[in-house]
């Protein structure tokens, strides 16, 4: 004779989780087509159906089918302008997310010089959702824990403002409120996934990335979440932080390569750190730069 099943607690109302299923969203994100759209939607602005579908490499059809599960799954949002549709990330926690998991991917192949030229740039200066990311984040975190501006940064972690009135922040154009406008957090580390060490989130990290842009310092690339510095924001930002002019380069340099060749195409960047990939290319040019570099070796005719 069956028993009869226990009868559930009135208190439950199917509301009530044993844990979190991460392989909802993990399986959202590990599709590599869906990758690249939230990885191009970390910039935090919204973009068109049809330039995710270029970063992906689909067609419009299958890139609305993915960008449709990345919507119903909580990763984006959509908006529509006439027959457009213009999708963006749904918030802090699927960017912190995405840079969390860019911290423990394995570096992209390096396949032809725009990619090179590309990755140097998104080492140097990027946006990470709404704050600033990179060797310049870090530059910025590190010239405002030394001078105790900030507590030192934990990733993830609530940081703490030390002097609202120091002269270092007016000098990077900001105006800092007696108290926090929002519910968000002033300050918090973020883990910068090209340094491997926390750079500046929070309200004050996005007040400093807009005011950089709005000063002129930073420009957006139009295809990248690169930012670049412009001759006026190269020259404030080392006066201010007391750098290397040369460390805030990022230009590459190639030595050519005969129309088909094959090598091994190697980086070395201001701190020293290696980067390697394969390039193939008809025609390479010859670009200088006194701090960045890139060389090809082991060239080999195909």
């Amino acid at each position: 004779m069956f028993r009869s099943r226990p009868k559930l607690s009135s208190a439950y109302d199917g509301r009530v989780f044993a844990d979190s299923e991460v392989s909802v969203p993990a399986a959202l994100i590990g599709e590599p087509a869906r990758a690249a759209m939230l990885v191009a939607l970390l910039d935090g602005r919204s973009r068109p159906a049809g330039e995710l579908a270029r970063t992906a490499g689909v067609s419009a059809g299958t890139a609305s089918e993915h960008l449709s599960r990345l919507t119903a799954g909580g990763l984006t949002t959509v908006t529509r302008s006439g027959r457009h549709r213009y999708y963006r990330l749904s918030g802090h926690e699927v960017a912190r997310a995405l840079e969390a998991l860019q911290a423990l991917a394995p570096p992209r192949p390096v396949r032809s010089l725009r990619d090179a030229r590309t990755g140097s740039a998104l080492v140097l200066a990027r946006s990470c959702y709404d704050h600033l990311a990179g060797e310049l984040a870090i530059h910025i975190a590190d010239g405002l824990t030394r001078r105790a501006v900030l507590a030192r940064l934990i990733p993830g972690e609530k940081g703490t403002l030390l002097d609202a009135a120091h002269p270092l922040l007016a000098q990077l154009g900001l105006d800092v409120p007696v108290r926090n406008p929002t519910r968000r957090p002033m300050v918090r580390g973020c883990l910068d996934w090209s340094e491997r060490q926390p750079h500046l989130a929070g309200h004050l990290g996005a007040d400093v990335l807009n005011a950089l842009i709005t000063r002129g310092w930073l420009k957006p690339a139009r295809t990248s979440r690169a930012l670049h510095i412009s001759d006026d924001g190269r020259l404030g930002l080392t006066q201010i932080l007391g750098l290397d002019p040369a460390a805030l380069n990022s230009a590459p340099a190639t030595r050519a390569l005969e129309p088909g060749a094959r090598g091994a195409l190697v980086t070395e960047g201001p701190a020293g750190r290696a980067h390697a990939g394969r390039v193939k290319r008809e025609t390479v040019s010859c670009l200088g730069s006194s701090q960045q570099s890139f060389i090809v070796v082991s060239c080999v005719s195909s």
